[in-house]
């Protein structure tokens, strides 16, 4: 399984007009195979989620419908230096947000739980494969097992309301960072409903509103709206 997945990531190599995204459906076709021989039920995965400029990582696994297992973060095979990466801007915001992600290179897999690194395998050598085309298998066996743990995670339940606000700041802080702030960027997007919203705010009730000021006013609006939303649903219904 795993030598069959990297000849894939060989092939793709060789062929010398492959992007990032072209490796893309090769990891998922791995991580669905493992998933059917651990007997996971509801598996699916999802390249490139919520196709926007918003920063989300390159992969979502989840059930298909609201219980998310992780996401997986991808590089292209030629980039060999993950630490470097590690330390982003983008990963470091991801790491404080989702609690179970893997950094990946398609040959270097590494597994964080809760912004820390517990797993690290390198089943071939990325120098290698930009100098010569091709790398030995290493590692097989523990790559089935690091996925296997990244499989395994299940968001714990949070019975503190020290813990619950510390997972709602997290979700606040990443909609304001990664996705109000784009919508706020009048350039960027034909789409002006966020940007109205705060023109409007600005016009009809603080003259000084700051859109940094507006993106985190409505962040918390939203989260915390939804959570209150929530709190109201019955324990039997749907809640989306």
């Amino acid at each position: 399984m795993i030598q069959k997945y990297l000849d894939s990531i060989i092939s793709t190599n060789q062929r010398g007009d492959a992007r990032e995204e072209s490796y893309y459906e090769t990891l998922a076709s791995l991580l669905r195979e493992l998933a059917e021989k651990k007997n996971i039920k509801n598996f699916d995965v999802t390249t490139l989620p919520k196709k926007t400029e918003a920063g989300n990582p390159d992969f979502r696994i989840w059930d298909g419908k609201q219980r998310i297992i992780g996401y997986i973060e991808a590089k292209d095979p030629k980039v060999k230096n993950l630490g470097a990466i590690e330390e982003s801007e983008q990963l470091q915001r991801y790491l404080g947000t989702f609690p179970n992600v893997i950094l990946t290179n398609f040959l270097e897999f590494r597994l964080y739980r809760d912004g820390e690194m517990t797993h690290q395998v390198s089943i071939g050598r990325s120098q290698l494969l930009k100098k010569l085309g091709t790398v030995p298998l290493e590692n097989a066996e523990e790559l089935k097992e690091l996925i296997t743990q990244f499989f395994s995670f299940v968001i714990p339940k949070i019975y503190h309301a020290k813990s619950l606000a510390e997972e709602l700041a997290k979700r606040t802080k990443f909609l304001r960072d990664e996705v109000l702030a784009i919508e706020l960027d009048e350039s960027r997007h034909e789409s002006k409903e966020i940007l109205g919203y705060y023109e409007g705010f600005k016009k009809y009730l603080v003259g000084t509103l700051t859109r940094p000021q507006f993106a985190d006013l409505y962040a918390q609006t939203i989260t915390y709206g939804l959570f209150a939303a929530r709190t109201r649903a019955g324990d039997g219904e749907d809640f989306s």
